[in-house]
C-alpha cells in the first residue's frame, strides 16, 4: 500500500499522481485507509450522488413538463425545442455554484462519476442502433477517424510547440482535442505521466468548449443545410467530449445522433493506439530512461476502451432480439432507450458540477490559444471529411 493510502480523501485529491487514471481512485484508497475515514468517506460520497441523482430528476421534470407550461404560448417553439442536455447541464453548473459555497464540492465530488454515467449511456445507446447501421457506417467512420486524429493531433502538437508548452501538456492537448476529451486526456496523462494539474487544466478546456458546442454545430448544421448523416459525422468527429457529441446529437436528431455515436465510438476505438503510442514515444524519446521496460500488447489492452465491446454487444443483442420478437421487442427497446437517457441525464449534470473556472485562470492564456486554435483546425477539417465520407450515406 502506498503513503497515499493512509491520507484522508481531501489529502489525497491535492496530491500529484502518476497516471490520470488513479486520480479517482486515489480518493477511495484514502477512505479505505481506516475505519473512521472510510465511513467518512463514504457518506460524503452517498450525498454527492443524492444531489447528482436530484439534479436529474429535477432535469426529467423539465425537460416533461416545461413544454407543457408554455403550451400555446409565444415561448411554446422555443419550450418544445429545448431538451434534456440543456436542463442537465445548466442545473449541474448551478448546482457546482452551490456545493461550493457550501464547502462542499471537494467533499462530494467522488460521486460525480461522469466518465462511468457515459460509458453506461452509450453502451444502452447501442440498443436503440440497429447493426446494420454500424456495418454500413464502419468503413467511413474508420476513414474519417484515423485521418481526423492524425491531422489534428499533430496540428496541436505543433502549434502547442510553437507555443513552447511542457511535453506533457502538448500531449494532453493533443489527445484531448483530436479524439474524445477528458477521456483521452486521462489515458494520456497516465502513458506521459502528466501532472495533476495539467490534467485538470486540459479536462477544464474541453467543458468549456464543449458546452457551446453543444448547442452551436447543431444550429450550423442546419444553417448550412447539411444532411443528417453528415451532420452526425461532423458533430462526433469534431466535439471532444463523448456527453457533449451525445448531446448535441440528439438536439440534431434521431439519425444525426446515431451516427455521431458512432463516429465518436470509433474515434474512441483508437484512444488506447494513441496511448500507447504516447507512453512508447514519451518512454523512448521524451524520458529517456535507461531500461525502461518497452510497451506491449498487454498495455494495449489495458489501455482500449473497453465500454466500445458492450456498444457493439448491445448493438448485436438489440438487432437479434427484435428480428425474433418483431414489434413486441420495440417496448423492452424503449424501456432501455428511457434507461440510457437517465444515464446520460447524470452524466450531463457531473459535467456541470465538475467543471472549474479556477482550473483555467492558472493555466494562462497560451494553454487556451493552442487549445482554441485546434478545436477551429478540428472543426474545419471533420467539416471536410464528413461532407466527402457521409455526403449521400444511407444507413
Amino acid at each position: 500500500m502506498t503513503a497515499d493510502a493512509t491520507r484522508t480523501p481531501n489529502q489525497a485529491r491535492d496530491t500529484d499522481t502518476d497516471t490520470g487514471a488513479t486520480i479517482d481512485t486515489a480518493a477511495g484508497s484514502a477512505g479505505a485507509g481506516s475505519g473512521t475515514s472510510s465511513t467518512t468517506f463514504w457518506g460524503w460520497t452517498a450525498l454527492g450522488l443524492l444531489v447528482v441523482l436530484g439534479l436529474a430528476a429535477l432535469t426529467r421534470y423539465l425537460e416533461q413538463n416545461v413544454p407543457v407550461f408554455f403550451e400555446d404560448t409565444a415561448l411554446d417553439d422555443i419550450a418544445g425545442a429545448i431538451e434534456y442536455p440543456v436542463y442537465a447541464i445548466l442545473l449541474g453548473l448551478l448546482g457546482n455554484v452551490l456545493v461550493t459555497l457550501l464547502g462542499l464540492r471537494e467533499r462530494i465530488a467522488a460521486a460525480f462519476r461522469t466518465e462511468f454515467f457515459i460509458k453506461t449511456g452509450l453502451v444502452l445507446l447501442g440498443a436503440s442502433i440497429n447493426l446494420s447501421v454500424i456495418a454500413s457506417a464502419a468503413g467511413p467512420a474508420i476513414g474519417q477517424a484515423i485521418l481526423l486524429i492524425g491531422g489534428v493531433f499533430l496540428f496541436t502538437w505543433w502549434l502547442a510547440g510553437r507555443f513552447g508548452l511542457d511535453d506533457k501538456l502538448r500531449a494532453l492537448l493533443a489527445a484531448a482535442v483530436s479524439i474524445c476529451g477528458v477521456s483521452a486526456a486521462i489515458a494520456a496523462a497516465g502513458a506521459v505521466r502528466a501532472r495533476r494539474e495539467q490534467l485538470a487544466y486540459t479536462a477544464s478546456l474541453v467543458i468549456l468548449f464543449a458546452l457551446p458546442s453543444i448547442f452551436i454545430l447543431p444550429w450550423l448544421a442546419d444553417v448550412l443545410g447539411l444532411e443528417d448523416a453528415v451532420a452526425g459525422a461532423w458533430i462526433g468527429g469534431n466535439i471532444d467530449t463523448t456527453a457533449a457529441v451525445t448531446a448535441a446529437g440528439a438536439l440534431a436528431g434521431e439519425e444525426a445522433l446515431q451516427i455521431a455515436s458512432i463516429v465518436k465510438v470509433t474515434q474512441n476505438a483508437l484512444m488506447g493506439v494513441v496511448a500507447v503510442a504516447l507512453t512508447a514515444y514519451f518512454t523512448l524519446r521524451v524520458e529517456r530512461q535507461p531500461g525502461a521496460a518497452r510497451p506491449g500488447v498487454g498495455e494495449l489492452w489495458r489501455r482500449f476502451p473497453k465500454f466500445v465491446l458492450g456498444f457493439v454487444a448491445a448493438s448485436v443483442i438489440a438487432t437479434w432480439y427484435l428480428d425474433g420478437a418483431g414489434a413486441d421487442g420495440k417496448e423492452v427497446i424503449g424501456v432501455v432507450n428511457d434507461l440510457r437517457v437517465w444515464f446520460l441525464i447524470l452524466a450531463f449534470v457531473s459535467i456541470g458540477l465538475e467543471f472549474r473556472v479556477a482550473s483555467l485562470r492558472e493555466a494562462g492564456w497560451r494553454p487556451i490559444a493552442v487549445f482554441a486554435s485546434a478545436t477551429v483546425f478540428n472543426l474545419l477539417l471533420a467539416l471536410g471529411l464528413a461532407s466527402l465520407l457521409f455526403q449521400g450515406f444511407d444507413g
